[in-house]
This record gives structure tokens, C-alpha cells and sequence, in this order.
């Protein structure tokens, strides 16, 4: 493989401040710019970079009058991006990030097993669907599970 992971999403929002915090409380992200766009109408783009990853980031733009980041519908009729995944770095990370996730209400219980990974769905505060994963520590080598599949290790309520 030639790659190892993304280096930015770049992402539309109303109220760039409330997205800063999020990321910020739940993710420990750090917001790394944060200022107009250059080359924009003066005042019309607020641009900022919050860093996610070792070498991934957020490109994050609030346009002045535009009203993408309002738009979400159903999975995979969102547009060309329809969701992303942020890796966890260990099981221990992913357990922090669901309890913050779920005290703010932007996670439910559920956590996914799909067999070599453990997902966890949640909405941004704009409402963009996002995903956390990490390895799967109970993974059978060649088992897939499909969508759908709760893990064992986080049973309903837990």
C-alpha cells in the first residue's frame, strides 16, 4: 500500500466555534488555523485546519449565506462524502471517546463488531455522520460480520 491513512477532509459548517469545541472535548483535536480564507471576498470564509491525527486534519470552512452543512439525509444519499472514520489509537481511546460521545449525546450504545473492527457511529454537531474505529481485540482471523452486528463486549445499556 502506498498510503497510510488521510491527510485532510475538508468539511462546511455554520458555527465554526461550536465545532472547534466539540472536536477539541471529545477528540482532544487541536485547532491549528483559524482565520479568512486568503483569496476569498474579505469576511465571506472563515477557514481553520483541526488536527485529528498524527497526519490527518479537518479542513473547516464557514461560508458566509451557504447552507451545505444544513443538508443531511439518509446514508448514501448525502452527496459524494457520505460519512467518515476516525481511527482510534488503542481500545482504552475508544473507550474514552464513546463515554464523551454518548455524555453528549451524539452517540448512542451501540458499538459495531464487524468481526477485524469495532465501529462506533456518531453526529457532529453540525449532524455529519461520523464513525470511530479501532482494531477489534476479540476479532476471529477470516470472520466478517455485517452491519448490524453488536459487539459482545459492549452489550445494550453498557
Amino acid at each position: 500500500m502506498l498510503v497510510d491513512g488521510f491527510n485532510h477532509v475538508a468539511i462546511l459548517t455554520n458555527d465554526t466555534d461550536r465545532l472547534h469545541a466539540f472536536y477539541e472535548q471529545v477528540f482532544e483535536a487541536e485547532v491549528q488555523h483559524d482565520g479568512l480564507a486568503t483569496g476569498e471576498d474579505p469576511g465571506q470564509v472563515r477557514m481553520s485546519v483541526i488536527h485529528v491525527g498524527p497526519h490527518s486534519e479537518f479542513n473547516v470552512f464557514q461560508v458566509v449565506g451557504n447552507t451545505e452543512a444544513d443538508r443531511q439525509t439518509p446514508m448514501f444519499g448525502r452527496g459524494r462524502l457520505d460519512h467518515l472514520a476516525l481511527q482510534a489509537a488503542s481500545l482504552e481511546d475508544f473507550e474514552e471517546i464513546r463515554r464523551r460521545l454518548r455524555a453528549r449525546g451524539a452517540a448512542d450504545d451501540f458499538v459495531t463488531d464487524f468481526g477485524p473492527v469495532l465501529s462506533l457511529f456518531f453526529r457532529d454537531p453540525d449532524g455529519l455522520e461520523c464513525e470511530v474505529c479501532v482494531a477489534n481485540p476479540d476479532a476471529v482471523p477470516g470472520v466478517g460480520n455485517p452491519p448490524g452486528t453488536r459487539a459482545a463486549r459492549y452489550p445494550a445499556g453498557s
